[in-house]
């Protein structure tokens, strides 16, 4: 029996081999010095458009708060998944209990990397997958808009997450399969600048493909059905279909479109519904241009049919 004996410390050394290998894979990886670089100093007024058109409030204000209250960062919404309760942390300008004591190079850290400053690997329920395309200067402009925020003590609770999802090393692995900064469309040479501005606000700031678009069994968007529609992360509805072959928007035109994220208005007179309510409360604080660029962009990208099964009709 000492081929067996052998067999067995082969694949004892090979599966130690590999769980060294995973490790060293799976380690969080900061900015590069030239990313760090392009942190100039940042512009509040400039900031707040990027902070509008990032969705901030929608997940780090308080649950249920109104007006001025939205921009008291305290955290503690639920967001019940597949995978988990995450609970978005306090990221108001509190030194102890926010973000208050990060530098700018840390909020780039967060955003282009998914890494906390004690070296951690953030969650991707924190869109960092979308906002890696964002450019370093937005994110310093971002940074000086939230340092005019007001400070919130209190930590938001803790996700709750069963093995293997609270095991933060593994993400590693999960960036080097999704994490990219890439444009997830292509468009051709000598696309209008518009919709290369529309391009960068949805797939990047406006992160629309973390819900519109389905995802694979890994929680990885499937880049290959962009923005055909997904099965709701919440609850047992669905996000629709926003291509130009999307049932609703179909018959949209660009003005439509825009119109619709400034007012919460479609053509018909409906009205916004459910979470996109906080979206276009946000798309609206945007200027006219980011609006039509969004526009552009949508009618520009390809196609798909929906990405979630079809519903059954009421009975």
């Amino acid at each position: 029996m000492a081929w067996l004996k052998k067999l067995v410390g082969a694949v004892i050394v090979l599966g130690g081999a590999g769980a060294v290998a995973g490790w060293v894979l799976a380690a969080p990886v900061r900015l590069d010095a030239a990313t760090v670089g392009q942190l100039r100093p940042g512009d509040a007024a400039r900031g707040k458009r990027i902070f509008y058109a990032g969705g901030c409030t929608s997940c780090h204000a308080r649950p249920g708060a109104k007006g001025d209250a939205q921009l008291e960062l305290a955290g503690g919404l639920e967001l019940k998944t597949p995978f988990g309760t995450f609970v978005p942390p306090n990221i108001s300008q509190d030194p102890k209990d926010g973000i208050g004591a990060w530098s700018e190079e840390d909020l780039a850290n967060a955003m282009l990397n998914g890494i906390s400053p004690s070296g951690e690997h953030l969650y991707p329920a924190f869109p960092y997958a979308s906002y890696v395309r964002m450019k370093p200067a937005d994110i310093a402009d971002l940074y000086a808009f939230m340092k005019t925020l007001p400070a919130v003590a209190g930590k938001a609770p803790g996700h709750k997450l069963s093995f293997p999802f609270n095991i933060r090393r593994g993400i590693g692995l999960w960036k080097r399969l999704y994490l990219s900064p890439e444009p997830v469309i292509a468009l051709p040479d000598g696309a209008p600048d518009k919709v290369l501005a529309g391009r960068y606000l949805v797939e990047g700031l406006g992160h629309c493909g973390e819900c519109h678009t389905p995802r694979d069994f890994a929680g990885g968007v499937k880049k290959a059905e962009w923005l055909a529609g997904a099965v709701a992360a919440e609850g047992s509805g669905i996000v629709p279909n926003i291509t130009p072959e999307g049932r609703g928007i179909k018959d949209w035109s660009e003005a439509d479109i825009a119109n619709y994220l400034e007012t919460g208005f479609t053509p018909d007179f409906d009205s916004v519904g459910g979470a996109m309510v906080e979206v276009q409360r946000n798309m609206a604080q945007l200027t006219a241009d980011d609006r039509a660029a969004i526009a552009a962009y949508l009618k520009a990208i390809p196609p798909h049919q929906n990405g979630y099964p079809a519903r059954k009709p009421a009975s």
